[in-house]
């Protein structure tokens, strides 16, 4: 039988109005646990379900795991295997309106349509989309048959059977939909969720827990407005700009910040510590956050980092300079001392420009006046398993390289190429040459630019290999790139002036001028998602276990995942490997 908990919500008190909302009105709400026993089978199922996304506006409709936006956090102890069957019960017609417009006539930031009804029109086919959905245990390591291969989404009346063996330490993961073309459709019409590992080391910390420790999921929506009276109908609008005339559609971002499903909540808290799991769930907006002060002055001093998304890290972190920037699909854990701001509010609130000016506050915490015995005390060392990463040590000397492109096309839409290393320029379209730092000159011809292309990277199970991002776009976006199966540590980050041609698709002199560019304490830590920006390139290193099979690499930002930012590559075991026939690419036994 799985535990289930829920948390009744606080009582509620009134700020000041933004688009007819009270800001901090509402209580954050928690997602009931499902805290499954050791081997148990568990059926979650994905239904419609009518939800207010705050209390003075109509319900929306939304696509849910287990009847609740976000889904249920599921937690579950290292070590010990748990089966799912997602199962496929949702009704009705697809709950989005999704429209676009050109990039120069209308602001996203913005609800409703009708305001832009002459420049904004339908987006073909979304509203005719039927329930095709599949999950992905992000940062799960299990074999590729659990993983969420995004062809094998099923239509309504379907189950998804599968196995977690959750052999991994304790971390932040979550689960969302990964259907092909249309993640970033179905994810927005709520199905993404947290789920817990749980092991001894962690433990043994005494970290805050039970009401103490709280999941923090972000994400941002557009709401519909009434063309009568232009007032919020509830209706969750998908509304992107476009470049003109056939040019890319810009990715989502909306002028709504959610917190645990709900705009702009407030959350009571003791004087105390607390530990909180972020996650950032939007399908592109970055967010850099800081606890803001009642005069907006920040009081990061009093929040510390202690995990990253794929574990503890070895000592507490301090936020970086301006905030903590958080890509989606990024998790930290996060610990805050409320303790010396007895009686006063606090916000969270986004410094982050780069998406379009929104209300920057996400949610405020109201500490009580009254002093509170607090059992936790902030340790010098959090993780003592954790070990970085270094070459000819830690990292063995034999591994593989994967090199990946990130770039804006001919057309201007980014794509992203895995690459083949050759001798020499073999000339066209599709060729990256790079000054190695530690010499010599790498040329490289485009594998893959689109999924169904080749697969061209194959590792031997258990094997460490180091993934190159290089990107070489002349500007555009910064881009979360994700690799299934595992955890990996950044080695470095570089930047440098790139020589890549958009128009012809290739470099026009080998990539040189590399300047080194710190990473931040946490992203030592074990992470599966990292930011890359343009002109940068970041080598991260990794070891493929846990499972075998075909697995994907992304970016992030959904939009971009969906119009082709995806590729695959397989995991096999070294035994098999010598008898499979496949085109080079990506295996190469050499040391960097």
């Amino acid at each position: 039988m799985t535990e289930i908990i829920e948390r009744p919500a606080a009582t509620a008190a009134i700020d000041a109005p933004n688009w007819g909302l009270t800001k901090f009105l509402d209580p954050l709400p928690v997602p009931p646990v499902f805290r499954p026993r050791s081997r148990e089978t568990i059926t979650i199922p994905m239904v419609t379900r009518q939800q207010k996304l705050h209390s003075q506006l109509p319900e929306s409709t939304l696509w849910t795991y287990a009847g609740h936006f976000p889904g249920p956090t599921i937690e579950v102890r290292s070590g010990r295997q748990l089966r799912i069957s997602w199962s496929n019960e949702i009704d009705g017609e697809f709950p989005l309106v999704a429209v676009k417009g050109p990039i120069a006539t209308g602001p996203t930031s913005r609800p409703g349509r009708e305001l832009d009804k002459e420049n904004y029109s339908i987006i073909e086919g979304v509203a005719d989309l039927p329930a095709w959905t599949v999950v992905h245990l992000h940062g799960a390591r299990t074999n590729a048959g659990n993983d969420g291969w995004a062809h094998n989404a099923g239509l309504k009346g379907t189950s998804q059977l599968a196995e977690y063996q959750n052999r991994q330490q304790a971390m932040p993961l979550w689960y969302h939909d990964h259907a092909m073309a249309i993640t970033r459709f179905n994810v927005h019409t709520g199905l993404a969720g947290m789920y817990l590992v749980r092991d001894d080391e962690e433990d043994a910390l005494g970290l805050p827990h039970g009401d103490h420790e709280l999941p923090l999921i972000i994400t941002d929506r557009n709401l519909d407005t009434d063309p009568a009276t232009g007032a919020l109908t509830g209706q969750v609008l998908f509304k992107v700009p476009f470049i003109p005339p056939n040019g890319p559609m810009i990715p989502f971002t909306g002028p709504f910040n959610l917190v645990n499903g709900v705009i702009w909540p407030h959350l009571d808290v003791d004087a105390r510590w607390y530990r909180f799991r972020l996650l950032n769930a939007a399908n592109s907006r970055f967010y850099t956050l800081n606890l803001v002060d009642e005069n907006n002055v920040p009081v990061n001093d009093a929040v510390r980092l202690i995990g990253t998304d794929g574990g503890l890290l070895p000592a507490p972190a301090p936020l970086p300079n301006g905030g903590l920037t958080v890509a989606p699909a990024e998790r930290f854990d996060v610990l805050i001392d409320f303790s010396r701001f007895k009686g006063q509010k606090l916000k969270l609130r986004n410094a982050d420009p780069r998406l379009g000016v929104v209300e920057p506050d996400l949610m405020e915490f109201r500490v009580d006046s009254r002093a509170k015995h607090d059992p936790f005390a902030l340790p010098e060392k959090i993780s003592t398993s954790y070990t970085r990463l270094q070459h000819g040590t830690t990292l063995p000397e034999d591994h593989d390289h994967v090199w990946v492109a990130l770039l804006l096309n001919a057309e201007g839409h980014p794509e992203m190429w895995d690459l083949q290393q050759v001798d020499a320029d073999p000339g066209g379209a599709g060729v990256i040459q790079l000054q190695d730092p530690n010499g010599g000159l790498k040329t490289f011809r485009m594998n893959g630019r689109l999924f169904d292309d080749t697969t061209g990277i194959f590792i031997d199970h258990d094997r460490w290999a180091v993934w190159n991002l290089v990107h070489v776009a002349n500007g555009g976006p910064s881009h979360p790139v994700h690799v299934h199966l595992t955890e990996f540590q950044a080695l470095f980050r570089r930047a440098f002036t790139t020589t890549f041609d958009q128009a012809t698709e290739r470099t026009t002199a080998p990539i040189s001028g590399f300047t080194d560019v710190p990473l931040e304490k946490y992203e030592e830590g074990w992470k599966d998602t990292i930011i890359v920006n343009p002109g940068q390139w970041v080598s991260v290193a990794g070891r493929f276990g846990g499972g075998t099979g075909e697995f994907m690499f992304h970016c992030h930002i959904l939009d971009h995942e969906d119009e082709g930012m995806m590729r695959p590559f397989v995991v096999h075991p070294p035994e098999v490997a010598k008898f499979h026939v496949h085109p080079g690419g990506g295996h190469h036994h050499d040391a960097a």
